[in-house]
């Protein structure tokens, strides 16, 4: 859909505005020294003029930042507050930290950037850092992301340089917009989440059969591995093959169809804008003749084109009829009622997407993952469900809301692997945030400034979770840890975020997430990871096993993206379940 994207790649505006921005002092002097020619009043020789215009430059910027740093002290000290501890490189614009979080952070485990390997625990959950002259806040402080994400949301959003670096993919989508605009999308969206639509089990239950018959077709052609965690929609294709594991190339073929080669352009698409983030400004100079995104970005506009036209069309069909059910309504159904500009739906969808089709695959994969990684939590999970549901029954709302350990389980999963373990808000105005030491005064955050936060980490604070929160347990949901921690606290978990821009679809994805996994373990009596089928290069590195906690235990390599996902796929083997398992 070219029509709905600048044609320019997304970097050249971003570089030619800040190449035009650092000529201003250079342009001033041209000027200045003009002037004074004209008037007789002085006359600079031409290699000093060309010299002077030169080296304005450098002494401009370098004046702008001391007078910078001296204004943000001079406006904290004015509202009785102070800057947060900093985090020093030893080369110029912290180059060395800059290459050491790039290269933890392609290679290392979740969180090693900045976080495990950083200052965050010698500066007690909160520091700053300046990464070529842009400075950001580093937090894993519940009362931080709690005064971010809720009691000063109005002081905090997404800020242009976010919505600049997503915009070719995300436009003007709800999680890349602020104010009115965000407001729109979620008075748009907020109805379909209606108590009726998040337990439409009878819409899971198609889906969830279709994964586990191509599951059973898998195995019983002795195709031993499988993996998880994919959209149904690819489901109408072959599943996966493992590297070991090599079909015929007509077998092959089946499995790239056009749903497959989506899904993999729309990861691809993700994993090109979280680089961008990751790489702060300096990411539009890589991107100034072609954008990191557009080739991928063709191949989901040409998937998802003619479904945005077909919802029209159906939407107008629909409008003529005096008599219409809406049991079946889809969520872009809903959205074409509100709306037929071609772009936010597009861009509505593809955010939608994101929150909903990703998040809710990979938690399950993850949750897949731990079942199969501790077999006594899968063992008590299935008799769980065998004794509320039975080993055929069809699960209700009430069964669900009724069954602890399963959502134990899920909470888990969710607290260990959150799906969106990292993101930033951008101070608006000057304001405070609380200061990690309560004895100390807030700390001083100027507009424009980013805090960017992990989830990920937080979850994992023993200060909040306890001493074992390194650790896979789900009993900690229903035994006497949850009033100890969670329940005094409810901010140190957050997987769906909270506040105003809380997940809309929190609940749908509980119920979602519940129903497939009661219908997989009614299915399988036993999974075990097939190692063997793991890509090569997917592998968990050796120094692992000698980390705390949960991580010393891995036995895939989890990676992030915008959202979280377990790399080249998590490949188990799965046992059906028989008459005498039940």
């Amino acid at each position: 859909m070219p029509s709905l994207k600048s044609r320019l790649p997304p970097g050249l505006p971003l570089v030619l505005w800040w190449f035009l921005s650092q000529l201003l002092p250079a342009a001033t002097v041209v000027v200045a020294a003009r002037v004074l020619h004209s008037h007789n009043v002085l006359h600079i020789p031409p290699l000093l003029f060309a010299f002077t215009a030169a080296l304005s430059i450098p002494l401009w910027y370098a004046a702008r930042i001391v007078f910078g740093k001296w204004r943000i002290k001079r406006r904290a000290a004015r509202m009785g507050a102070v800057l947060p501890p900093s985090w020093e490189g030893r080369s110029f614009g912290n180059m060395d930290l800059f290459k050491e979080c790039m290269e933890r952070w392609t290679k290392g485990y979740p969180g090693d950037s900045f976080w495990n390997n950083g200052p965050i625990r010698e500066f007690n959950g909160l520091y700053s850092v300046t990464l070529f002259w842009d400075t950001m806040y580093i937090t894993t402080d519940v009362n931080i992301l709690k005064a971010v994400l809720a009691t000063q949301f109005q002081d905090f959003e997404k800020g242009e340089g976010f919505r600049d670096t997503l915009k070719d993919v995300l436009g003007v989508g709800v999680f890349n917009a602020d104010g009115e605009m965000w407001k729109f999308h979620r008075t748009m969206t907020r109805p379909y989440f209606s108590r009726d639509r998040i337990a439409h089990f009878e819409m899971f239950d198609r889906h969830a059969d279709v994964a586990i018959k191509a599951m059973r077709e898998r195995f019983q052609n002795v195709r031993r591995s499988s993996s998880f965690g994919h959209c149904v929609h690819s489901l109408k294709h072959d599943l996966p093959y493992a590297h070991n594991d090599r079909p015929s190339p007509e077998v092959a073929a089946l499995s790239k169809g056009a749903s497959a080669l989506f899904s993999e352009a729309f990861a691809n698409v993700q994993g090109a804008l979280a680089m961008r983030l990751h790489t702060g400004w300096v990411w539009a100079f890589e991107e100034v003749f072609r954008g990191r995104t557009k080739g991928h970005m063709e191949v989901v506009d040409a998937y998802l084109q003619p479904i945005l036209e077909d919802a029209v069309r159906k939407n107008r069909s629909d409008a003529n009829e005096t008599e219409k059910d809406d049991d079946g309504e889809t969520l872009l159904d809903h959205l074409v009622k509100q709306t037929e500009d071609p772009t936010i739906l597009h861009d509505e969808t593809l955010n939608i997407m994101i929150a909903g089709r990703d998040t809710t695959a990979a938690t399950l994969t993850f949750a897949v993952y731990l079942l199969c990684l501790y077999p006594h939590v899968f063992k008590k999970l299935r008799a769980e469900i065998l004794e509320k549901i039975g080993p055929k029954g069809m699960p209700t709302f009430d069964d669900i809301r009724a069954m602890k350990y399963l959502r134990a389980v899920i909470n888990e999963t969710l607290r260990l692997y959150p799906i969106v373990p990292f993101n930033v808000r951008v101070a608006s105005r000057d304001t405070t945030i609380p200061n990690p030491d309560p004895s100390k005064p807030p700390v001083f955050v100027p507009a424009g400034v980013g805090v960017v936060y992990s989830v990920f980490m937080m979850h994992r604070r023993k200060e909040y979770w306890g001493p074992d929160a390194l650790y896979f347990d789900p009993d900690r949901f229903v035994d006497d840890r949850l009033n100890k921690y969670f329940t005094g606290n409810p901010f140190i978990f957050l997987p769906f975020n909270a506040g105003p821009r809380i997940c809309l679809g929190q609940q749908f994805a509980y119920n979602e997430m519940s129903f497939c996994l009661i219908r997989l373990l009614q299915h399988f009596s036993h999974m075990e990871l097939d190692l063997s089928a793991q890509p090569l290069d997917a592998r968990p590195p050796a120094e692992w096993v000698n980390e705390e906690g949960h991580r010393s235990n891995e036995k895939i390599t989890p990676k992030t993206h915008l959202t979280l996902y377990v790399q080249g796929g998590l490949w188990v083997k799965m046992t059906e379940a028989s008459d005498r398992d039940a």
